[in-house]
């Protein structure tokens, strides 16, 4: 069962097509990849799905519910939980606390049992419980990106979309995060925008190619591996 579909989904700025006429269908429990080359649409397309862009045409069906014109806080409560390519976090605020408001966005509860322990547990899964009280804008940057998959995580969310979650990972966090990725596969949908190509084939159930603001192919791993098309606009043949 598809979790969230899209049919004719498309956005145009003046003359150009970002996106166009995009029919997608992600099922529950499925990690999915979009890749593609820059300006292929990626960002554009999950900002559709997020709310955070608004729509020229087409639908957007999230959960039985059509999503269309929904604004973006009314989809985080729907269950998507969407983390931005530039993280996005509260520098002054502590790892604690910016996770405890990530939480409070689904209960609406301060300082509610649940809300602090959805907190510890998304802080524990990316390693980043020891930090509790560290200011989030004295981290890493590397670390700033694993909190910002602990707010979402804190959200329970059933959709969560990330949008490079790798940038300014180190090699040993990376490995990490790749582990996250898998734990995750029973618990919510994971549509990852993604660059580093041996994440994408380590995490991906399947994987959704873009280019020039339409899907290129489809398949699992292997198959995308082994597409020529893909080979010429993205991967290169060195990759196949």
């Amino acid at each position: 069962m598809n979790l969230i579909f899209t049919r004719g989904l498309s956005k145009h700025y003046s003359g150009l097509k970002a996106v166009d006429g995009v029919n997608f269908n992600l099922p529950k429990g499925q990690i999915r990849a979009i890749i593609g080359p820059n300006g292929a649409g990626k960002s554009t397309f999950v900002g559709m799905l997020s709310g955070r862009i608004p729509s020229s045409s087409g639908t957007i069906t999230f959960n039985n519910i059509e999503i269309s014109a929904l604004p973006a806080h009314k989809r985080i409560a729907l269950g998507i939980a969407y983390t931005f390519q530039i993280t996005s976090i509260f520098p002054k605020l502590s790892v604690h606390e910016n996770v405890a408001l990530a939480a409070r966005r689904l209960s609406g509860k301060a300082g509610s049992q649940s809300t602090d322990q959805r907190a510890f547990d998304a802080l524990r899964r990316v390693n980043l419980s020891d930090k509790l009280e560290q200011i989030a804008g004295d981290l890493s940057y590397g670390h700033q990106r694993l909190l910002e998959i602990a707010m979402g995580l804190a959200q329970s969310p059933r959709l969560f979309i990330l949008d490079e979650p790798t940038q300014g990972l180190s090699a040993e966090e990376i490995t990490a995060f790749i582990a996250l990725m898998k734990s995750l596969a029973g618990d919510t949908t994971i549509l990852l925008i993604e660059h580093n190509m041996d994440v994408v084939m380590a995490t991906a159930d399947f994987i959704t190619v873009l280019n020039f603001g339409e899907i290129l192919a489809e398949g699992t791993p292997q198959d995308i591996r082994a597409n020529s098309d893909v080979q010429a606009a993205y991967l290169g043949t060195s990759n196949a």
